[in-house]
């Protein structure tokens, strides 16, 4: 879909309970899911505890959480090594890592029209 027929999508469609703007909406919108993303994005692979200290105040049962739901979305997989002790190491999927492109656009709207409203 072009961004014209995406502009015309808008304006006649009535809006869907699986309407994908919603539902990429209700995705990034907890507080530390755009945060996991960010963190994973950088590294290749990281285990629990390393997100957790890059994530300063986030609790391990809300980290376990946003985890769980970007496993159950698919844009984290979760690789379990069987040894002793257990080793788990997070990773963004591919569509994890198509992501980024959302992020980047958003930072572009951002450094010019919120940085104006700032100033």
């Amino acid at each position: 879909m072009t961004f014209e027929e995406f502009q015309e999508y808008i304006k006649n469609e009535i809006p869907k309970e699986n309407c994908p703007v919603s539902k990429t909406l209700e995705l990034l919108g907890g507080k530390w899911t755009s945060r996991v993303i960010y963190e994973l994005e950088k590294a290749d692979h990281l285990r629990f505890g390393q997100l957790k200290n890059n994530l300063k105040g986030i609790t391990n049962t809300m980290l376990s959480s946003t985890l769980k739901i970007l496993e159950d979305r698919g844009i984290v997989a979760r690789k379990q090594y069987n040894e002793v002790p257990l080793r788990v190491e997070y990773s963004l999927t591919e569509a994890g890592k198509a992501m980024l492109h959302i992020y980047y656009e958003m930072a572009k709207w951002g450094s010019v029209y919120l940085v104006k409203s700032v100033e």
